[in-house]
């Protein structure tokens, strides 16, 4: 599993980095492809640099394919399947050898980018639902005229909408009796309609990657099914994420009936770890976050 965006952290990576050489040159061989210093942002900081769609996204993914060399090669182990939530999603294909380290550098900084233009061209905001059942959901929506933009597990939800639809949505969800809702800190609406100018950009952009057929399954967030082997299919199903519901939890249940009870998480922080665990209390999951996590999962598997 390949963390998504929110997970950043000043520090991340640097451990890795720091213990091992080759890990050390994915970092470095970021600064060359990017043409800016995001190993001293990953590094060091300052956070509201690292919180920039275009520096944050292809920073989770450096992080996070850093920890999934490290665990590679301190255990020999072999997934069933990958996954990721949102940007996470390109590294679990980078992972299953869809693209390479480069190409899919280049996709997130401008994937990236251009969803922070659509943020900064709209009003619009998300705000997380807790403890709602599908009938308040699909009222909430049709009230306030949010839509669905992540299902994180049965019982946690997120939306998108125009701020004066989140801040309704926010007031409606009490009179609905809806056990919590939780304005985020986002840059905007994302996986919603609001993201339609980067979806067209980012078609631009994916038209020059080489896309291979993936070596073992990787899940989709639209479909929370595998991607097809074919890469002209990956690749529309990759633009369509921009701006549809990521269904994470379906993505959790497909893992499951693909007979899969270890999940390891990989990348900052614990977000899908913990989503896996609502999900299913008796699965086994592990993260793989910096040395000490790393020692720990390996000792687990």
């Amino acid at each position: 599993m390949f963390a998504g965006q929110g997970a950043q952290v000043p520090g991340m990576g640097r451990d890795f980095a720091e213990a091992d050489a080759e890990v050390m040159s994915l970092f470095d061989k970021a600064n060359a492809v990017l043409g800016f210093d995001l190993k001293k942002i990953c590094f060091e900081g300052p956070a509201e640099e690292l919180t920039r769609s275009n520096i944050c996204q292809p920073a989770i993914f450096v992080t996070s394919y850093a920890a999934f060399l490290s665990l590679k090669k301190r255990k020999d182990v072999v997934f069933d399947c990958a996954a990721g939530l949102s940007l996470g999603e390109w590294g679990a294909l980078c992972a299953a050898g869809v693209l390479d380290f480069d190409s899919t550098l280049k996709v997130l900084e401008a994937r990236g980018r251009f969803m922070q233009e659509a943020c900064e061209a709209a009003e619009s905001a998300m705000i997380a639902i807790v403890g709602a059942s599908a009938e308040q959901l699909a009222e909430l929506c049709a009230k306030t005229g949010c839509t669905v933009a992540n299902i994180n597990s049965s019982a946690q939800q997120v939306l998108s909408g125009s701020k004066d639809a989140v801040a309704a949505a926010a007031a409606t969800a009490r009179e609905l009796g809806i056990k919590r809702a939780l304005p985020l800190a986002t840059a905007g609406a994302f996986h919603s309609k609001f993201m339609e100018p980067a979806r067209g950009k980012l078609a631009a952009v994916l038209d020059e990657v080489a896309f291979a057929a993936p070596k073992f399954p990787v899940l989709s967030n639209v479909t929370g099914r595998p991607h097809s082997g074919d890469p002209g299919e990956i690749r529309a199903m990759m633009l369509r994420q921009v701006t549809e519901t990521t269904n994470w939890a379906a993505d959790v249940e497909c893992a499951k009936d693909l007979g899969c009870t270890t999940f390891v998480e990989f990348g900052p922080g614990k977000v899908l770890s913990g989503l896996v665990k609502k999900i299913d209390p008796a699965l086994n999951v592990l993260n793989v976050a910096d040395l000490a996590s790393l020692e720990a999962s390996a000792a687990g598997l």
